[in-house]
């Protein structure tokens, strides 16, 4: 079958809505979704009936409303099309007010206080602006997710609502350019997803895979990844068939998987899809995840989308690529072929350049999470500090109008690579930069940090509302000129590059030089989830959130303690877990080994035989197993501890200095434990096994 004939099959898509809707109603449903008009009740109806009748014909029998709660997952209640006529006979069923609004029992869903547990009234309310699809024989309509009385409960709503704010700035910031065409500013997202798969049968060996997604005890396979051999290598047989029916599973789904490869990890894979308006990308990177998950369970394997699944090789990072398009088509990001005399982009990027720096900490809030931890500011992932990287053509061209001088016009250059079979291409003109938080990477903003297991949905609102509030404030700037407005648009752009030049870094974020450099310059540095949720509660921040209605001051507040109490959660799941495979599992089969061991040197000693070497590596395993035994007391202590503390933000941050700390120290010593004891000995799969085993 070919691509074009499976992409959007399960998607309720524009081909299905122009074939089972009226001219009337597909027009009307057009203009909500391009327009943001209001659908009335009978128009609802009718796109009732259509979806029905197309999900039936394709053999769903149930609907849902699909939405994603506060926990990093998704959700969803089934109700069967199934309904009974006057007379008791069984026919299908559907309305518009089923599509429009569902109810949830919203207590039972992380609220931050927003809900009591005895208030249980929650609402699903349809979002028109993502296509509904078929998945599993259910026809799966993506909703938001409020209480009772109206506050978010869900990752979308937010995300939503700064989508309308960054486009009502940016239309007025347009219309000061002499655009009076363009109606409506989409902010476009491109995710990259990373993710390891290993081998199911040994993942479900393994405790720490099953409950926390990734392994916490392992020692380091005698190859890594310093061959450089895995990345953008041959695809196993078994990983390369697995990718195919994930393509197909995705494109079915409307969701346009375009890239696949290896990454830098043994095990490790990246798949990218192509730019959609931010929400709907949203939507089809928690579809894809999920995906990836069940594709894996069919084949046999078990897919690791957490940061980091494994110590000491890269962990994995979702990349979201953001722009901002007019309806026409226009890319606001795109530098055109002389950025240096494109306005329009040279004050969209001001604006971004701006915020980045003015609202560094709720930057480094959207990428926030237990499991993300364990991999930034490692040097496989950008560093906590957060920097804008532009390249040396865009950096010239702003000192240039910083200064008032003059930039020459970059001609563009061919790379020859000395090959005569080889033609000649255009190079870009400027490199990447990997190791940047935030880098301009052409026509897009790339931002890095965001972790493999996370929602986008987080990053997208915070650098939407960001961006409205850069634009809100050039917008009013422009409001009260009265003379030369090309003039003053210079101006603004010089005053924004003065003013927030300090986080803009080409070099390498890696460095300590960087770490150093960062700090002179008076850049934050938050290292660790509690330290970067505590921005909630700043009062800059909420009356961000509260001024382009994204969030308010309740909702913010909300989410401080949600994020602490998903933490503290996450690390206390981790240190149960630990706790209950080195008491059940790893230490017994060491006592074990040394019991066998013992008897060993006991039977040679009976017959003369040298016993030297034996009670030398008996020695060690005792010592190793004395310390590991004192650091299980000693994370059991302190996970008691930690428990008491009433405040949840405490909590977290006790999580944080007390137990991980505790965590870390049972670890060195059971995995020196590992390699003291043949592989027979031991009682879970080791990371060569996990890793190579696919």
């Amino acid at each position: 079958m070919h691509i074009t004939d499976i992409y959007g099959e399960a998607s309720f898509n524009d081909d299905a809505m122009k074939k089972h809707l009226s001219s009337e109603a597909y027009t009307a449903l057009k203009e909500t979704l391009e327009q943001g008009h209001p659908l009335s009740i009978e128009i609802a109806d009718e796109v009732a009936r259509a979806m029905q009748e197309w999900a039936t014909s394709k053999g769903a029998t149930h609907f849902s409303h699909w939405f994603q709660p506060l926990n990093e997952m998704t959700a969803e209640k089934h109700d069967s099309f199934l309904g009974f006529d006057k007379d008791g006979g069984a026919i299908t069923e559907f309305s518009g007010k089923e599509l429009i609004k569902g109810e949830s029992d919203a207590s039972s869903f992380p609220s931050g206080g927003l809900r009591a547990t005895f208030e249980a009234r929650g609402y699903t309310a349809w979002d028109c602006t993502s296509p509904a699809f078929i998945k599993d024989k259910t026809l799966y309509i993506p909703t938001v997710f409020c209480s009772y009385t109206g506050e978010a409960l869900d990752k979308k709503t937010p995300l939503l609502r700064s989508m309308e704010a960054v486009n009502t700035q940016a239309l007025r910031v347009l219309k000061h350019l002499g655009d009076n065409e363009t109606t409506k500013v989409i902010a476009s997202v491109g995710p990259e997803q990373e993710y390891f798969l290993i081998d199911r049968e040994l993942y479900e060996k393994r405790l720490d895979l099953l409950l926390c997604g990734r392994t916490l005890f392992g020692t380091m396979p005698p190859k890594g990844q310093e061959m450089d051999d895995h990345y953008y290598g041959r695809l196993r047989l078994r990983i390369s068939d697995y990718m195919h029916d994930l393509d197909e599973e995705l494109w079915s789904l409307g969701v346009p998987a375009k890239t696949k490869h290896n990454e830098v990890a043994p095990a490790q894979h990246e798949l990218a899809c192509i730019y959609d308006t931010a929400n709907i990308a949203c939507d089809q990177n928690q579809i894809t995840m999920e995906s990836m998950r069940t594709v894996a369970k069919k084949k046999g394997l078990a897919c690791l989308l957490h940061e980091k699944p494994f110590s000491g090789l890269s962990g994995s990072g979702k990349h979201v690529n953001w722009s901002l398009s007019t309806n026409s088509g226009k890319n606001l990001f795109s530098p055109g072929k002389n950025p240096a005399e494109n306005v329009s982009f040279l004050l969209f990027m001001a604006a971004m350049i701006a915020g980045v720096d003015e609202y560094q900490d709720l930057f480094r809030f959207s990428s926030a999470t237990a499991s993300n931890d364990t991999r930034l500011g490692a040097h496989e992932a950008p560093p906590t500090v957060i920097s804008v990287f532009l390249g040396d053509e865009l950096c010239e061209i702003y000192d240039a109008i910083e200064n008032s001088h003059s930039v020459e016009k970059r001609s563009s250059v061919s790379l020859d690579t000395g090959v005569v079979s080889v033609p000649s291409f255009k190079k870009d003109t400027t490199d990447r930069n990997r190791t940047s938080p935030c880098a301009f990477t052409g026509n897009k903003v790339e931002f890095r940090m965001c972790g493999s297991s996370a929602s986008i949905s987080r990053p997208c609102y915070i650098i939407n509302t960001v961006m409205a509030e850069e634009l809100r404030i050039i917008a009013d700037r422009l409001d009260l000129c009265k003379g030369d407005k090309n003039e003053e648009i210079l101006c603004i752009i010089r005053d924004l590059i003065r003013t927030h030049k300090r986080i803009l870094y080409n070099g390498n974020n890696y460095s300590e030089e960087w770490k150093k450099e960062a700090e002179e310059r008076g850049l934050l540095n938050i290292p660790t989830t509690p330290d970067a949720i505590a921005c909630l509660k700043n009062k800059k921040n909420i009356e961000l959130f509260a001024r382009h209605a994204v969030m308010s001051e309740t909702e913010v507040l909300s989410r401080h303690e949600i994020c602490s109490e998903t933490y503290a959660k996450a690390i206390n799941i981790e240190s149960l877990v630990m706790q209950d495979m080195a008491d059940k599992l790893i230490l017994p089969s060491v006592m074990d080994y040394c019991g066998r061991l013992a008897r060993d040197i006991n039977e040679v000693y009976k017959t003369g035989g040298s016993t030297r070497v034996m009670k030398t590596k008996l020695r060690r395993i005792t010592k190793s197993l004395k310390c590991a035994d004192k650091a299980l007391k000693s994370l059991r202590q302190q996970h008691k501890a930690v428990c008491n503390v009433e405040d949840v933000a405490e909590r977290s941050m006790a999580y944080k200095d007390k137990v991980i700390p505790a965590m870390q120290e049972l670890r060195l010593h059971c995995d020196t434990l590992e390699t003291l004891l043949p592989q027979s000995a031991w009682p879970i799969p080791s990371y060569t096994d996990l890793l190579y085993r696919v």
